[in-house]
């Protein structure tokens, strides 16, 4: 094995009794005492499994929260996500990277290879976690950030679960990091994307929300074709100086052509235009939209082609698939694995095609 080509090695130690009671019910949340070492430290840390369908599955997903020390390397908490049902464990790191490419606000990301007690558990995607330490390793104004945790984070006055009146407008949301009065900024947004009157839309909405960062958002949902991406899937932070909201991705593994179970997902399967009312309040502006197909343009021009994509594929590949071979999930899959690439490739192409016919809808 190529030494460049190692990844991190992450070895979690977690007494017999405590994994017993951490396996003894997947849905409690209360996490347990463990030790992780990595980077030649030994660190004490607590550990609970996370996520919610993905609970489930016989490869667990883990949220590691720093205990001694409370931070490290500028982090308290991070995930080690299983990527159990992406066939190529690399979609969400890729997506998250291409969002980086766009200038939206993206999570940071690597693989490692995770051990148990001795035990390889096998290849994990380690995700930075979006809180305040997040702000602060980028510089970024102090504010507050909110997780979209349902469908019902769809900039609506409406549900999408029920398909009722909300009965409060924070429905959908869990502020992740502020004080409880950043929830009246939050509200205040809601309100504001569903009564200004549509001639002074144009003139106000910049007022709430960055829409070059907005719209940018929505093209990265667009390509990667997440479809849970309008409602769900992200995360909102309120810049404290500027007062403006911008949308940070969440969760990016159904992406590049495979859905949520792993299927292949058709390329014409989520519309060039999206949906949620706040996509469809710009869109329905003559200059938002313009601006909109400008920027598609602009990607499909430079980011979103086989040439920028397939190479940063082909790395990622190569990086983690001798570590793939000692997953005990994943190595008796390891065809499907080599034949990620192709379905990736196929994928761009045929949204390539796609996008190219829908553009007129945006005139």
């Amino acid at each position: 094995m190529n030494s460049a080509a190692k990844i991190p090695q992450y070895k979690l130690f977690i007494n017999p009794i405590d994994l017993r009671e951490l396996k003894r019910d997947i849905w409690i949340d209360d996490p347990i005492p463990a030790q992780l070492k990595l980077d030649g430290k030994r660190l004490e840390i607590d550990l609970s499994y996370r996520g919610s369908h993905i609970r489930d599955y016989i490869k667990k997903s883990y949220q590691i929260s720093f205990y001694k020390p409370s931070l490290f390397k500028g982090s308290k908490q991070i995930h080690l996500n299983a990527e159990f049902k992406d066939p190529s464990l690399i979609r969400n790191k890729l997506s998250f990277d291409f969002f980086s490419e766009l200038g939206v606000l993206s999570p940071q990301s690597q693989h490692v290879l995770l051990t148990l007690n001795g035990k390889v558990e096998g290849v994990y995607l380690e995700i930075e976690s979006v809180d305040q330490h997040f702000l602060r390793r980028r510089n970024l104004t102090t504010g507050s950030i909110f997780y979209a945790v349902d469908g019902d984070a769809n900039f609506s006055l409406m549900s999408d679960l029920d398909k009722e009146l909300k009965k409060s407008l924070e429905l959908g949301y869990e502020r992740k990091f502020g004080i409880a009065s950043d929830d009246y900024y939050l509200q205040e947004f809601i309100i504001k994307i569903n009564t200004i009157p549509v001639p002074e839309f144009e003139r106000e909405i910049p007022k709430y929300v960055d829409v070059d960062k907005y719209l940018r958002w929505i093209a990265g949902i667009i390509f990667t074709s997440n479809y849970d991406g309008f409602v769900h899937n992200y995360a909102l932070y309120r810049n404290g100086e500027s007062g403006l909201f911008e949308v940070i991705p969440w969760d990016y593994d159904a992406t590049w052509g495979r859905d949520v179970n792993g299927k292949v997902m058709e390329a014409n399967y989520v519309p060039i235009e999206g949906f949620n009312t706040l996509t469809a309040r710009l869109l329905d502006v003559r200059n938002f939209r313009k601006q909109y197909r400008t920027l598609l343009e602009e990607i499909m021009n430079h980011q979103f082609t086989i040439e920028f994509i397939i190479p940063k594929v082909e790395n990622l590949h190569q990086s983690i698939r001798p570590y793939v071979l000692q997953d005990p999930y994943k190595n008796q899959a390891i065809d499907q694995f080599d034949q990620e690439i192709y379905v990736i490739s196929n994928y761009i192409e045929e949204r390539r095609e796609y996008l190219y016919r829908k553009l007129v809808k945006l005139i």
